[in-house]
């Protein structure tokens, strides 16, 4: 349900070249931000059905917009603030999903549930480089396009706990400023960060939630 971009800036001490390869402006931002926090849009996209006209391109089908705040490794909050309230925390053990309108919270440990999260792709591991190839593509929309293909894993049951079939990320003077996910159903979703803060001090209770008085508390295992 999440998903992740950024826009651009400098990395202080490291100054990110454009003319870089988008896989080099991946690495390096991966590298270089511990926390972040800024704007983002996410849309979910289809393409049009067969008695829909056919040249106006995908269809916007939900968008959501809102505040995110991460810390390397694995410490995010993803806060959709319109069209509803809704955080998705995750605080380094466990994943929280926070539903205003339902007053209810749901908890689940991290590993698996973070894994499957398109956050974990940018705000998770210190090298993307462990989980995935990263192959250069199109440049479209004044963004270098790099392909995250995942590995294989030789202990796994199953291929990959990932939802989607395609992960692609845009970069442009350094940070990623779009993700784009498809499913195999054709479904895509497309996430842009705007007014993004870099290696921002944050609190260290940041990413500390308590449910209100009264509200629905369920624990997943």
């Amino acid at each position: 349900q999440v998903a992740i971009s950024i826009t651009s800036i400098l990395f202080s001490g490291a100054a990110i070249s454009q003319s870089d390869s988008g896989s080099e402006q991946l690495r390096n931002f991966v590298r270089n931000s511990k926390t972040a926090e800024g704007d983002f849009v996410q849309q979910q996209l289809r393409a049009p059905k067969a008695n829909e006209p056919q040249d106006k391109g995908l269809k916007v089908v939900r968008q959501t917009q809102g505040h995110f705040v991460f810390q390397r490794p694995g410490r995010f909050i993803w806060d959709t603030q319109k069209p509803y309230e809704q955080k998705l925390i995750a605080n380094g053990n466990q994943l929280i999903l926070w539903d205003k309108d339902l007053n209810q919270a749901t908890f689940r440990p991290a590993g698996q549930a973070l894994a499957s999260t398109p956050a974990a792709i940018l705000f998770g591991e210190s090298s993307l480089d462990q989980h995935f190839d990263l192959v250069d593509g199109e440049e479209r929309l004044g963004m270098k396009w790099v392909a995250l293909l995942p590995k294989s894993d030789p202990n796994a049951k199953k291929p990959s706990d990932l939802p989607y079939t395609k992960i692609s990320i845009g970069m442009s003077n350094g940070l990623p400023k779009a993700l784009e996910l498809m499913d195999g159903l054709g479904s895509v979703v497309l996430v842009t960060l705007d007014k993004i803060q870099l290696n921002v001090n944050l609190p260290a209770n940041r990413f500390n939630f308590t449910p209100p008085a009264g509200a629905e508390v369920l624990r997943l295992n």
